[in-house]
């Protein structure tokens, strides 16, 4: 399997859902970062489980760390790994015959052979995004001082009164099924030039390592599709003063590939989760007919919940291998 990204900063995500461990190798880190077990402990806290709408099963996520000296990166490859605590491998033997809609239990197998384990979901897992989180930290302390992201869910089961959030996921649960969301990343303080035109365009390196998160299935910056509505001249965005500052962000901060020095601003769409307690209809191989599933087990509602602080994470590690290559 082919489990790396970036060039300047670059990842190796290691691990599955229900093996001893998930983590990630990062190589080209800088000496002198300061990057102990407290470093990581904010956005891990944003990832767990625990309120409403998440997953019953808890994972402690102290992470085990190689690479430093005293706490300190010393230019060798960086390891972060978390150790699996809570594995229940039993909830999944009935999907190698009968797979779960809109999984990837049937493609998996057909990839990689019956033998591939499907517990957990192995590295299709959302579990794997433990990993993605601990990446996003280092590279937020790759990046220059004064870079602050700021990250929330402005859209949730196609509601966007945040006051009825709460109310959308309790009546989810209630139908045993789920409810997906969008995740809005703004990014301040940017250096002006990061990226390059077409294929290491900043759009090109945030999107593509956001879609290997489980469940993100669309990408937008700036205005995205809403902005397509409006003319030029509705659109555009005038340049109001000498630092390059614009009236208004329909482009999200990024001109031709490259950062323009306004804020950066992207969304990932997250799919409701695949995983619900309601019975589902789907072909069964074992018996070559079309059979009722219920999927047991512990799983979120709304995967968007957890996925908030990993769709920031994401973003962060692409911004950190752009900025790397720039200098």
């Amino acid at each position: 399997m082919h489990n790396t990204f970036g060039t300047r900063f670059r990842i190796e995500i290691f691990g599955a859902s229900h093996a001893p461990c998930v983590g990630i190798r990062a190589e080209g880190v800088p000496a002198g970062i300061q990057l102990t077990a407290s470093d990581f402990e904010h956005d891990l806290a944003a990832r767990r489980s625990g309120a409403a709408g998440t997953t019953p099963r808890h994972e402690s996520d102290i992470p085990l760390i190689s690479g430093t000296d005293n706490g300190i990166t010393d230019g060798r490859t960086v390891t972060v790994s978390f150790r699996n605590e809570n594995t229940r491998p039993q909830d999944y033997s009935q999907f190698a015959l009968h797979p779960r809609p809109s999984h990837a239990d049937l493609a998996a197998r057909r990839k990689y052979g019956e033998a591939f384990d499907l517990s957990g979901g192995g590295i299709f897992s959302g579990r794997m995004t433990a990993a993605v989180v601990a990446a996003g930290v280092i590279a937020k302390k790759i990046l220059p001082q004064g870079v602050k992201f700021t990250t929330e869910i402005t859209e949730l089961g196609g509601c966007r009164d945040k006051s009825q959030f709460d109310a959308v996921i309790e009546a989810a649960a209630a139908e045993g099924d789920s409810a997906g969301g969008v995740i809005e990343c703004r990014v301040e303080g940017l250096p002006v030039g990061l990226g390059e035109p077409f294929f290491d365009s900043v759009e090109s390196a945030i999107a593509h390592i956001l879609f290997s998160i489980p469940a993100v299935k669309g990408v937008e910056f700036g205005s995205g599709f809403e902005g397509v509505r409006l003319r030029g001249s509705q659109r555009n965005d005038r340049i109001i003063d000498a630092d390059g500052t614009t009236a208004s962000n329909h482009e999200g901060g990024i001109n031709g590939g490259i950062t323009n020095g306004n804020p950066l601003i992207v969304r990932a769409a997250i799919k409701p989760a695949a995983s619900i307690a309601a019975p589902q209809q789907t072909f069964h191989f074992g018996h070559g007919r079309i059979e009722p599933l219920r999927i047991g087990g512990r799983h979120d509602v709304c995967i968007a919940l957890r996925a908030r602080i990993a769709v920031e994470a994401a973003a962060a590690v692409a911004l950190a291998d752009l900025y790397l290559a720039r200098q």
